[in-house]
């Protein structure tokens, strides 16, 4: 079980869709850019979505998402951290632009996904992903990251403090912008997101351990 704050990420078909559809349309951002473009890849992905971590590699994005996935499955309680607000944040938002501007595609991701959706994806359906996150109880910190970016690090501690910002819960946001390489982990933490399929596929293209 994943919390943010004092409340449980809820265990619901939308939280399934939210995130799968955001892992799957990032895979295949990289799976595009891997084949045309060899290792040099353009950051994008769904985690675009939070100015600060705009420049994290697409393949750790995908990790990251993993890993909230997991712990949000997870029977153990979790308490989240701002990467895991990122993610969930980042995909609500991805997912319901989708579902808004292109239900085909989303339609796609879900099909032949290891959950049966069987609810309209309309303006309705956009709306409670959207929800999902937005009445959640956290303060959005990891919107506010970016504006200190710029700054010595002095002074952004300072300023970090007058905001009521705990310079150590930014640290994991720092990290994954120097991240470029995955854990081979990654494979059984998308086990429920992901069918055995594309589970195989994504350890190919990762260049991961398929774990059976």
């Amino acid at each position: 079980m994943l919390k943010i704050c004092q409340s449980p990420f809820p265990q619901s078909t939308l939280s399934y869709v939210a995130l799968r559809v955001a892992f799957l349309q990032t895979f295949e951002i990289f799976s595009q850019q891997k084949q045309f473009l060899g290792e040099s890849l353009e950051s994008r992905g769904y985690l675009c979505e939070v100015p600060f971590l705009q420049e994290v590699a697409p393949a750790v994005q995908l990790e990251l998402l993993a890993s909230t996935w997991h712990k949000h499955q997870s029977r153990e309680i979790h308490r989240s951290d701002l990467i895991d607000e990122s993610v969930i944040y980042a995909a609500c938002e991805v997912t319901a632009r989708a579902v808004e501007n292109d239900p085909e595609s989303v339609l796609r991701s879900l099909i032949d996904g290891p959950v049966k959706v069987t609810v309209p994806l309309d303006s309705y359906f956009a709306r409670e992903i959207r929800l999902l996150y937005l009445e959640l109880p956290n303060d959005c910190d990891f919107l506010l990251v970016s504006q200190f970016l710029d700054l010595d690090p002095e002074d952004a501690i300072d300023q970090k403090l007058q905001l009521g910002l705990d310079p150590n819960r930014m640290l994991p946001m720092f990290e994954a912008l120097g991240r470029w390489h995955i854990s081979p982990q990654i494979i059984g933490c998308l086990r429920g997101l992901l069918t055995e399929a594309e589970l195989a596929r994504v350890a190919t293209i990762l260049r991961v351990p398929c774990l059976t």
